[in-house]
């Protein structure tokens, strides 16, 4: 589901608004405005800030691990001798942790609040990133995705959080280009993921069946070891970071926001939130988004080497610097559409191109079908968090609850690869294989054309 926090530089509209009589302060963040009264509280602009700030970096956490597995699954395949089918269950192992954690996530955050939900996720995330080093001394996939699974709790803690949290820092009515705002900071971990991966994990030695086969067993296993052996540097820079951010959130003080209580009387905190018909389509919508998603970034380094014979450094290089760096202009550029355009319509917009785009990356090769892939994640950007905001609308209580399915609903992202290694197995074709993400685009184009209407009981749509 992207850029780290900045507090010099930070791309976000500031200002302050004073009546004829300078009694009122507002803070804003693109029209959305929350008011303080200046004569009695001078600081709290700089209280709200603050957790802005820090609950942003969470959003470059669980890009980097998303936008890592394209990196992971190409190179792991190779390291420990994989088919396409094996290898996807790096994003199952990854997506089956949001699915399972997302619920007792929410029942955490519901319980005992925002900041300790934070913590919970910040501790997951640390601990996975260090079981990598055992994984690759004893090259096993087994530890590698049990690695995997406990960042995903992490990250399942940290989204089911940050979003939600996001979306009440200010009016509902700007809720979607607020979180569209946020997630903005997470195009950087979208970017920096597959460059670092390409850096420090891939080596860029790529052997040939007959290659391999030619070595000796010792030969064979001193060159396997040391290709898996390559992500054990990255991943414990990665949990030293984790570590400092989770120290900062321990001694900071996050406001305990309240959801609006405009929906109806009924605050339990149960599935009985899917008879809200938006609620419902968002989950479907959310959960084929995100299965499109991870199938198009997961399998592009083996695409690109298949339609054009592209080294697989040159693949990551080629994602990370201009794919998503596309997601994340994309995600700025749709937060400013967004003042002309209707969430929903854009959605539908967007996903029609998506379509276009990946129907010419099946029918074509060569440099056209790569670029026409590098195009989807523009495309892709706005996606997520419009579901998700146009999903939790008007739920008062229930909105915690509605997070946690949303945030449980991208065990897409896990079932979507294991169709498309499936397909690729059984075709020898990766292209052919794209088919996936390309049918999962029509679902989300139904979102944004019927399926966000509101239709709630006791609540005026």
């Amino acid at each position: 589901m992207t850029f780290y926090p900045q507090i010099h530089g930070l791309p976000i509209s500031l200002y302050k608004k004073t009546n004829p009589n300078n009694r009122s302060i507002h803070f804003s963040l693109f029209s959305s405005q929350i008011s303080f009264m200046s004569t009695n509280q001078p600081n709290v602009a700089s209280k709200y800030l603050l957790p802005f700030i820090l609950v942003t970096s969470l959003f470059f956490l669980w890009a980097f691990l998303h936008n890592t597995n394209g990196v992971l699954i190409p190179h792991l395949k190779k390291a420990l001798q994989l088919s396409d089918t094996q290898s996807s269950f790096i994003d199952l192992a990854v997506y089956m942790g949001y699915f399972l954690t997302a619920i007792p996530a929410g029942l955490v955050m519901h319980k005992y609040g925002y900041k300790t939900g934070i913590m919970t996720g910040l501790i997951f995330f640390a601990g996975g990133a260090l079981l990598f080093l055992p994984a690759a001394s004893g090259q096993s996939l087994l530890l590698f995705l049990t690695a995997l699974f406990i960042q995903a709790t992490g990250a399942a803690f940290l989204e089911t959080v940050a979003n939600p949290y996001m979306t009440i820092l200010g009016p509902k009515e700007t809720s979607e280009q607020r979180l569209n705002f946020a997630q903005s900071f997470n195009g950087v971990g979208a970017v920096v993921a597959p460059i670092i991966g390409g850096t420090f994990i891939l080596s860029g030695i790529e052997h040939t069946k007959e290659e391999l086969k030619a070595m000796s067993p010792d030969q064979l296993n001193t060159y396997l070891l040391g290709e898996a052996s390559t992500v054990k540097i990255p991943y414990i820079i990665i949990a030293a970071v984790v570590i400092l951010v989770a120290v900062l959130f321990y001694f900071s003080k996050i406001p305990a926001l309240k959801e609006s209580a405009a929906a109806d009387a009924h605050t339990g905190f149960s599935l009985k939130v899917l008879r809200h018909r938006h609620v419902k389509w968002a989950v479907i919508a959310q959960f084929f988004y995100v299965g499109a998603q991870v199938a198009v970034g997961s399998f592009f380094i083996r695409f690109s080497k298949e339609v054009m014979n592209l080294p697989e450094k040159d693949a990551a290089y080629k994602w990370g610097y201009i794919a998503m760096v596309g997601f994340m202009v994309g995600r700025f550029a749709g937060t400013f559409l967004m003042r002309y355009i209707k969430p929903q319509q854009l959605l539908v917009i967007y996903a029609l191109i998506n379509i276009l785009l990946l129907t010419l990356a099946i029918t074509t090769s060569g440099k056209i079908a790569v670029y026409n892939v590098m195009a989807v994640p523009f495309f892709m950007s706005i996606m997520f968090p419009t579901i998700f905001a146009l999903g939790i609308k008007e739920l008062g209580e229930e909105t915690k609850m509605a997070s946690s399915l949303l945030v449980m609903s991208i065990v897409g992202g896990a079932l979507a690869p294991l169709a498309m290694g499936a397909i690729s197995d059984a075709t020898g074709s990766m292209q052919k294989a794209y088919i996936v993400p390309l049918l999962c685009f029509f679902v989300v184009a139904w979102f944004g054309w019927k399926g966000y209407k509101i239709k709630l009981n006791n609540v005026r749509s």
